[in-house]
């Protein structure tokens, strides 16, 4: 490093040009191996320069070591490397500190969250990881504490709480982000009724220096700022009373150049815009990306790709920084592929819509107006009069899972998702604090005829590994995957692409054409993206293993782990020959208790109430994730004890909280019948030679399914 003493003024101009101006203040440090930010840099391009692993190499590419976490549900933390630490978190926000050539454990820091507040984390209780910056490690957890840990020890330095969780059911499952010596982090919770925000603290006490509401609040009380006086005339109605979400959950950015925070903005609170703003309007600033000044909050300007909002359609999924040639004209952009299927390039400099094309399947949308921003909307997106069939669906054409983006392809690799829902219009609904509130019944029966088949095919996510070409708005080439969600992505100089997969592989495919070149069996689904690094000049590429997250909770397992496995920390390296212990299998079938006579209309009221209160956990049609207890085959002292458990809460330390205060007597009774019946059926159709091939969709998962509507068609 420069001593700046022994330089003249002159000296240390040019000291700073050659060691700043030269390189971009994004830049990883020449010569560094490791990861020290959730997207490598400040651009979170995710793509690394190291390239000792390449594709004339990876065939050698094996199981260094693995280290098990505490818990058995989704992993979705990036790994954090830093002087050949590695940092990384697991369910209910536990923070780990291991060798990252070893694997071996230096400290784990558990916050002890209320098992409990799991009720409210809408997508199961997941943390992406940590940010570590001036010898802290801060991580966010699901109760909304703001936690700085000595990097050394794991000891607490400071503790913010960051939301009011005596009043509204906030939780915490992003990473969050340090810059200019503040720690950026937002909040979830819009499915439950809250107002979203955006907060930064000082990174030195963990002192609150400002925060940025994403929708207004009630206009009797005032406007924080003169953004959200102006965002109001975007509103109808009482939207006040419902929270009006905008919850920022995931993508925060900090662009060192323009030395602007972009935020990206969440769904409505309800989804249904006509509970929450009944009059219509915009409703700013949901499903936006918003620029912030990052020293003060102020309001900068914003993007909004999915005006009046109704769909769970976020804009909070990646955020990538990136230069690049338009029409002949150098322009500082972001890239930002959302859940409404339109890939977008905005110009960061004041937030002008350049482009937004389609890349995936899309029928709530034609395209976009350049002149005015603003989509080209179908008839076919309005479900206020009747159900309609929308593509894409809640959980996105892409979700929070990370792009990587690769310089010499110029392509950005999208963990895509191909999947449509009927939405119906659901008007009257009660709203009890903690309780799922869309304004939107996604829970229609389904027929039991051939129409069944179909409709399947086109609701059940597909997903894909797709490569975009941003300079010309298309795709250069897709390859499917077994399973609808899969991890996020990696780009490395040794023209790889790396990728998980919820069939439970980790996958290397070359960068260019999309051909895999090498697999490895990792037993338990992925969805957290891979990281690489190098200590001592050997090249590293690490995953964290656990199946959860929206796709495990609500569709099962398609790995085939039963019982859910602890997640893993799995390190690879060139050379190595590591392996796995074997699963656990337990197919052990309980005694079910006497089966219900009642009457249809009642195991339909059940089938309806269990997909409003309890698939967000227990699966869509009782299809458990082996994570979470299969309702359908308990322990018969469950089912003697349905009330005190279900109504009472009498388990509510590990996690299932009661209910009694929300549905009546007669609904959980109506949700019983449903789950004993669903059981007996369930059985009953196991031993039927002609739901061989169909059954396992309901019960192990999407694969089997996909293979039978491979013969269909």
């Amino acid at each position: 490093m420069i001593n700046q003493a022994n330089y003249s003024s002159m000296f240390k101009l040019i000291a700073f040009c050659v060691a700043v101006c030269a390189a971009p203040l994004w830049a990883v440090p020449d010569g560094s191996g490791d990861w020290p930010k959730y997207g490598l840099d400040n651009r979170e391009q995710r793509f690394s320069p190291l390239k000792q692993i390449n594709k004339s190499t990876v065939s050698q590419l094996g199981l260094a070591w693995f280290f098990e976490t505490d818990y058995n549900r989704g992993h979705e933390a990036t790994p954090i490397v830093v002087d050949g630490v590695m940092y990384f978190t697991s369910n209910w926000s536990l923070v780990y500190a291991v060798n990252a050539v070893t694997g071996e454990l230096i400290w784990k820091y558990d916050p002890e969250v209320p098992k409990a507040w799991g009720k409210m984390a809408c997508c199961d209780v997941v943390n992406r990881g940590v940010a570590v910056a001036d010898g802290k490690v801060i991580v966010g957890t699901l109760d909304t504490r703001l936690v700085a840990l000595d990097q050394a020890s794991g000891e607490v330095i400071w503790e913010t709480q960051t939301a009011d969780i005596e009043k509204w059911p906030y939780t915490i499952t992003g990473a969050p982000r340090v810059a200019k010596g503040k720690v950026y982090i937002g909040n979830g919770g819009a499915e439950y009724g809250v107002r979203g925000y955006v907060s930064a603290y000082d990174l030195e006490t963990g002192d609150l220096v400002w925060r940025f509401y994403t929708v207004p609040g009630n206009p009797d009380e005032g406007f924080e700022t003169p953004a959200l006086e102006k965002a109001a005339d975007t509103w109808t109605g009482e939207w006040w009373k419902f929270g009006g979400g905008g919850t920022v959950w995931d993508s925060i950015v900090y662009d060192d150049e323009l030395d602007q925070l972009y935020i990206g903005v969440g769904n409505g609170s309800p989804w249904n815009q006509r509970i929450r703003s009944p009059e219509g309007g915009d409703n700013l600033y949901l499903s936006s990306i918003v620029a912030l000044n990052p020293d003060t909050g102020e309001y900068i300007w914003h993007y909004q790709s999915t005006p009046a909002e109704s769909w769970d359609y976020t804009a909070t999924q990646h955020i990538m920084l990136a230069d690049m040639d338009w029409q002949g004209e150098a322009k500082k952009v972001l890239w930002q592929a959302p859940k409404n299927g339109f890939f977008f390039i905005v110009d960061r400099t004041n937030g002008q819509l350049l482009s937004a094309e389609a890349f995936a399947r899309v029928n709530w949308a034609e395209g976009y107006d350049l002149e005015t921003g603003r989509p080209i909307v179908t008839e076919n997106a309005d479900y206020s009069n009747e159900p309609k069939f929308i593509i894409p669906s809640p959980a996105g054409a892409h979700n929070w899972h990370p792009m990587a983006h690769h310089p010499d392809t110029g392509y950005v690799y999208i963990p895509m998702v191909d999947a449509g829902s009927t939405y119906k219009d659901k008007p009257t609904e009660r709203y009890e604090f903690g309780q799922w509130h869309p304004g939107v019944d996604l829970a229609e029966p389904l027929p039991k005829s051939a129409e069944l088949v179909r409709m399947l095919y086109e609701k059940i996510p597909k997903g894909y590994l797709l490569a975009w070409d941003p300079s010309t708005q298309s795709a250069a080439w897709r390859i499917p995957r077994k399973v609808g969600l899969n991890s996020g992505v990696l780009a490395t100089a040794g023209d790889l692409v790396f990728q998980g997969t919820g069939d439970a592989k980790l996958t290397a495919v070359e960068a260019s054409t999309g051909e895999e070149l090498w697999s490895f069996d990792t037993q338990v689904g992925v969805v957290a993206p891979p990281v690489t690094f190098s200590v001592d000049g050997e090249q590293y590429l690490s995953v964290l293993v656990g199946w959860g997250g929206i796709a495990g909770l609500a569709y099962g397992r398609f790995d085939g782990a039963n019982p859910a496995p602890n997640g893993k920390l799995m390190t690879f390296k060139l050379g190595a020959d590591g392996a796995l212990p074997p699963l656990p299998y337990e197919t052990e079938l309980y005694p079910l208790p006497e089966r219900p006579e009642v009457e249809e209309s009642i195991l339909a009221d059940g089938d309806h109430i269990y997909h409003n209160y309890c698939a967000v956990c227990h699966g869509v049609a009782l299809n458990a994730n082996a994570a979470v207890p299969d309702l359908r085959n308990l322990p018969m002292i469950f089912y003697d004890n349905w009330d005190g458990v279900v109504r009472d809460g009498m388990m509510q330390k590990a996690g299932m909280v009661g209910f009694g205060e929300v549905l009546t007597k007669e609904e959980t009774d109506a949700i019983y019948a449903y789950v004993i019946d669903a059981a007996y059926r369930a059985r009953e159709e196991a031993e039927d030679n002609a739901w061989n091939s169909i059954k396992s969709f309901f019960y192990r998962g999407v694969t089997g399914f996909a293979d039978f509507m491979d013969r269909f068609n």
